[in-house]
């Protein structure tokens, strides 16, 4: 970071992670993962479904469903943070970071929507084969010549839902998202001549006590009633704007706030209110949701203005608690940590495949509920391991799975003997 610029006190000392912003980021990948287990199962549409169908699980999908992918947003905003600071330290500008974010995401968001996601979309048109009644769905001129079709978005798999538009990046539309907001960050960072970690001293100042836990709440309640009717979230990247409007502005609030041990320090002190908070908004929300399940329900519109502010205190509680208790408490690193903090991006990217592939054939077999949902997600667990140990081994070609070559021990020890650089 420049010294030219003043800055509070409370920032913190440059450092190259922060260990509670690791822990967290790994456990909200793995909640994701699970989520997606449950999405198996739950009455909600899905790519795939088994044939025991839990709606109690609904509550507790709605535990995680309204902040999940914000946290993401928000560490990966934080990540970003420490490495344009480290690009900076070494004399290097938002090019180099624009450089290194398009080299770590654009590789597997393409490798991903060419030969991770196409089983997704196969057995989505299966199912819906099956469902049409198509005895063979298989030998169904529909899925002939189907990597082909898809890739050409030339299959024309339509039914009265709507059509499946191909090629797509299904659950990968973070990892879209995030190259897109990673580019438009370093953007800003010339445009402003790498001012802008600056706002994270107004956003500091502004967000004193309590006003962390309130302000952001009045923000995303304000999103929603602005948007949130207008823009339903569609992932599509052109007209998402609610989307956008949530997960841009999570993703900058990490980024500029990432350093600000004052910030850090009152996430501790509101952790406690903050999670009571969440968990009154959940049970008001998750009841709200379950009322209204029915496709023919549809509440007063007084109601669901009262709601849309449930959900944000439901969205930001979460946060701000899991945020204050990371602090608090998430602060020793360890071995599988380090495993994991590289692992869980290969994990995430081949986890959703896993799960439909596993889970179509699964529900062919007509277990037991609790044999199933073992067998799949233990299926899940070791494929997404062996993803990760795969992408580990093969050099460069590890980057369309999310992991960039690491340097061996023996250049780490032969780099830290070398003289220092000129400047």
């Amino acid at each position: 970071m420049s010294t030219d610029a003043a800055s509070p006190a409370s920032l913190a000392a440059p450092s190259a992670r922060r260990i509670d912003l690791d822990w967290i980021r790994v456990g909200a990948f793995g909640l994701l993962i699970l989520y997606h287990v449950g999405m198996f199962y739950v009455p909600w549409d899905w790519h795939v479904k088994s044939g025991h169908e839990v709606e109690a699980l609904e509550p507790i999908m709605q535990l995680t469903n309204p902040w999940r992918l914000t946290l993401l947003f928000l560490v990966s905003g934080a990540a970003t943070r420490f490495m344009a600071d480290s690009f900076s330290a070494r004399g290097r500008g938002p090019g180099s970071l624009a450089g290194s974010r398009t080299l770590r995401l654009l590789p597997p968001l393409l490798f991903g929507m060419f030969v991770i996601v196409p089983p997704q979309s196969y057995y989505e048109v299966w199912e819906a084969l099956r469902g049409l009644g198509v005895a063979d769905p298989a030998g169904s001129p529909w899925l002939n010549d189907f990597w082909i079709k898809y890739a050409t978005a030339s299959g024309n798999w339509c039914d009265a839902d709507g059509c499946l538009t191909t090629p797509t990046w299904n659950h990968l539309w973070f990892v879209a998202y995030l190259l897109v907001y990673s580019l438009l960050l370093a953007g800003l960072l010339a445009l402003t001549g790498g001012r802008l970690p600056a706002l994270g001293v107004v956003l500091e100042r502004a967000l004193k006590g309590w006003g962390l836990l309130v302000w952001p709440i009045v923000f995303l309640a304000l999103i929603r009633w602005a948007l949130a009717a207008r823009f339903e979230i569609t992932h599509d990247l052109v007209e998402d704007w609610y989307n956008h409007a949530l997960s841009f502005s999570a993703f900058l609030f990490g980024f500029l706030t990432a350093r600000s041990d004052s910030l850090r320090q009152t996430f501790i002190r509101l952790r406690w209110p903050a999670l009571m908070l969440a968990l009154t908004a959940w049970a008001v929300w998750a009841a709200y949701a379950w009322q209204y399940r029915a496709d023919d329900a549809v509440p007063a519109e007084a109601l669901r203005r009262v709601m849309r502010v449930v959900y944000a205190a439901d969205q930001w509680a979460f946060i701000a608690a899991i945020l204050g208790f990371g602090a608090k408490h998430l602060n020793r690193d360890t071995p599988l940590l380090r495993y994991l903090t590289i692992g869980v991006f290969p994990f995430y990217i081949a986890h959703q495949t896993i799960i439909v592939v596993a889970g179509h054939h699964l529900a062919k077999l007509n277990l037991p509920l609790a044999a199933e949902a073992s067998i799949l997600i233990g299926t899940t667990v070791i494929g997404c391991w062996a993803t990760y140990e795969i992408a580990r081994r093969i050099g460069w070609f590890g980057l369309v799975l999310g992991v960039r070559p690491q340097p061996s021990p023996r250049l780490e020890v032969q780099a830290a003997n070398l003289p220092p650089r000129a400047a």
